[in-house]
């Protein structure tokens, strides 16, 4: 870590003084000053920095933002038709979006809204038309004909069914679908291999959950679907993240190609140890979603295994829009990821350096120079306690003061 030229002769557009630092990965030794000229961190100084405009951290904490690596931005709900979904884009997307900022989470991933809705919110973010954090999005998710969650979901809103999914059945249609997303410039691709909680015992594979008591039948998304699906992605140079639940899953999406596991395993014990070494060995990310699944008896025990063992771990919380709320939920998911087990210094990499492998973002997640400037300045120590995220002093997004809690 350096700064500039002569230290404390450069004058930065921002310098936030006198400040412990988690740069992500680890806690820095001392107090640093840091700077930030235009969009990007200029230096991470143990010296005095001199800034045009200077805020006194007074020893406390910053951080890189966080980031929610699996999120569903529009009402699943309230979106049926052309009018519901531009009064949702005009009368509670801005407030969805601001929560996220008010919580610290300066970056988010879409994963399975509607493309064309979500893209051009995306392009709104982007252009400073409208406030939020800086979005990444996948559109829709990919997903067997008649799979999750078409058929479950969507079941009975057909308008939303064709453009919060993509339903496929053959290996054209799959790729077709792929390349038509990366033609529009999405950030990711998302498949979902199977439902959210599977029941095996009988000729039907089915997804249960408390909203559908006695299961809806599902299908599959094919072995042939899932090969090509990803090796559409990899050809655009996009990263392939796939929805899974159980174990047997988890590993045809691996040896399938994928680079990560949305949910992971869930509705079972993790007592396939090859499992986890073939997570190791493919450099999986896993996306526990305890926020969504801690309900599963299994779900706190099998993130505690993979993380252990060494797996790469990104935080994403699931969040949609009817429960909780948006930006709470993410540190809600820290939170939970603690009380499985993880440590808070393992839980804040996950949220911010993790999670920007997780979206091939290296540009973010760090608290280091030449990276973006998105930054959190807490008044207590996060790695000594998670629920520290909440006692939230600044937020800085593309260096530029978001939130001002002082």
């Amino acid at each position: 870590m350096s700064s500039t030229e002569a230290r404390g002769a450069a004058l930065h557009d921002l310098v936030i003084s006198r400040a412990h630092v988690f740069d992500g990965r680890q806690t820095l030794a001392g107090l640093y000053d840091v700077a930030i000229n235009g969009g990007e961190i200029a230096s991470v100084s143990a010296e005095p920095l001199r800034g045009r405009q200077e805020v006194d951290a007074a020893e406390g904490w910053v951080m890189p933002g966080l980031i929610d690596t699996h999120v569903h931005v529009y009402d699943v709900r309230a979106v049926c038709g052309p009018d519901s979904m531009r009064a949702f884009e005009e009368d509670e997307l801005p407030g969805k979006l601001g929560l996220f900022l008010d919580h610290g989470i300066t970056t988010i991933k879409s994963v399975g809204d509607p493309t064309g809705g979500i893209l051009g919110t995306r392009a709104k973010i982007a252009a400073g038309t409208l406030r939020g954090p800086r979005l990444l999005a996948t559109g829709c998710g990919i997903t067997g004909r008649d799979g999750h969650p078409a058929a479950t979901v969507f079941s009975g809103n057909p308008w939303a069914r064709e453009r919060f999914t993509g339903e496929v059945d053959s290996v054209q249609q799959v790729r077709d679908l792929v390349h038509h997303l990366a033609d529009r410039k999405v950030d990711a691709i998302k498949l979902l291999s199977e439902g959210a909680c599977a029941h095996f015992g009988g000729p039907k594979y089915l997804w249960q959950n408390p909203a559908f008591p006695d299961g809806v039948e599902l299908e599959r998304l094919g072995l042939d679907l899932l090969r090509a699906g990803i090796e559409a992605g990899h050809e655009r140079g996009l990263r392939v993240t796939v929805h899974t639940t159980q174990q047997a899953a988890a590993r045809e999406a691996i040896e399938a190609g994928a680079d990560g596991l949305e949910h992971g395993v869930t509705v079972e014990p993790l007592t396939d140890h090859s499992l986890i070494d073939l997570m190791l060995e493919h450099g999986i990310t896993y996306t526990p979603t305890l926020w969504i699944d801690d309900a599963h008896p299994h779900a706190r025990g099998n993130l505690k295994k993979v993380a252990e063992a060494g797996v790469h771990i990104a935080l994403g919380s699931d969040t949609f829009s009817g429960r909780g709320l948006f930006g709470a939920n993410t540190l809600e998911e820290a939170e939970l990821m603690v009380a499985a087990g993880l440590t808070p210094t393992q839980v804040l990499a996950a949220g911010t350096s993790g999670a920007s492998r997780q979206c091939v973002r290296p540009d973010l997640g760090a608290v280091a120079p030449g990276k973006r400037a998105d930054l959190l300045v807490l008044n207590a120590d996060p790695t000594a306690d998670i629920g520290n995220l909440r006692d939230l002093s600044m937020v800085i997004l593309n260096g530029r003061l978001a939130i001002d809690k002082r």
